[in-house]
């Protein structure tokens, strides 16, 4: 039984990085329709830059946020370059953009870092916290209570800000949100910047529970049925739908086998999926023909 429990703990602290992941790519859903398949790539991007900082003598306290404000401004300019030139196209083109960003930055990544894995310098604050005997790994709490501290953070920008509401207006009838004066070009930009920034704040905090390797923008795929399972357009789904997620791969994994751990999250996605299709949070919408 202890075991169970520990088990249950990892999951739902591991849950944390799914969850930061799948809010990543809802921000954008839900203020473009755009479904961001380079992630995954992102988070690895956000990790190397942290880790590059510290390599440099820069300490963790100053280096996480560098990191984080370089991912913003690269969301920035991949919106810029990459995703403005096809507002107005079929939403195909935006998607298949992002899968082109997949291998670009993938690429990129293999020639800058030569696809080496290390350990971050600066350990984060603190220790392992034991109750009882059941362990909580610290870089694992870590990342938990900064994706709880993060979607809260979103979901006040989306609800009680001007901006926010613009992204919303923005991703619901580009036109007519233009139309009553919002700068629809600039709400993207400030979406990506948002999405990407939470990616490098996931890849992080990730890396410091498994190293530093282009290896972990695997996480990136089993963050998308966490999406899905939540809700495509919904933030505190996403938190559900990563925290699920991370109790499936752990419970599986522990009960079970590693192996078996690798489908968990799709099979639950597909029993969910015949059941709601929307997700668990999503909106259903219905369209009059």
């Amino acid at each position: 039984m202890e075991l169970i429990l520990q088990y249950i703990v990892n999951g739902i602290l591991i849950g944390g990085v799914y969850a930061l992941t799948a809010l990543s790519i809802v921000i954008i859903y839900k203020s473009t329709q755009v479904f961001n398949f380079a992630v995954g790539e992102m988070m690895a991007i956000g990790m190397f830059i942290a880790w590059s900082a510290m390599q440099f003598g820069i300490p963790a306290a100053a280096a996480i946020p560098l990191a984080i404000i370089s991912m913003a401004l690269l969301g920035w300019l991949i919106e810029r370059t990459a995703l403005r030139p096809l507002i107005g196209q079929p939403l195909i083109a935006s998607i298949m953009a992002t899968f082109a960003l997949l291998f670009i930055m993938r690429s990129l990544m293999l020639m800058i870092w030569k696809g080496q894995s290390s350990k971050y310098p600066d350990p984060l604050p603190g220790g392992n916290l034991q109750i009882g005997s059941i362990t909580f790994s610290n870089e694992l709490t870590w990342t938990f209570v900064i994706t709880i501290i993060t979607v809260i953070a979103v979901v006040l920008i989306f609800q009680k800000t001007k901006i926010g509401l613009g992204m919303r207006a923005s991703a619901e009838h580009q036109q007519l949100a233009q139309a009553r004066g919002i700068p629809v070009k600039k709400m993207f930009s400030v979406t990506w910047m948002l999405s990407t920034a939470v990616c490098g704040i996931a890849g992080i905090f990730l890396s410091y529970r498994l190293g530093v390797s282009l290896e972990n923008s695997t996480v990136g795929i089993a963050a998308f049925p966490a999406v899905l399972l939540g809700g495509l357009e919904s933030i505190p789904g996403a938190l559900i739908g990563g925290l699920i997620i991370g109790l499936s791969i752990s419970l599986t994994a522990g009960l079970i086998s590693p192996a078996a751990a690798q489908i968990a999250p799709f099979v639950i996605l597909l029993l969910i999926l015949m059941i709601k299709t929307e997700g668990l949070f999503g909106l259903q919408r219905i369209e009059r023909i």
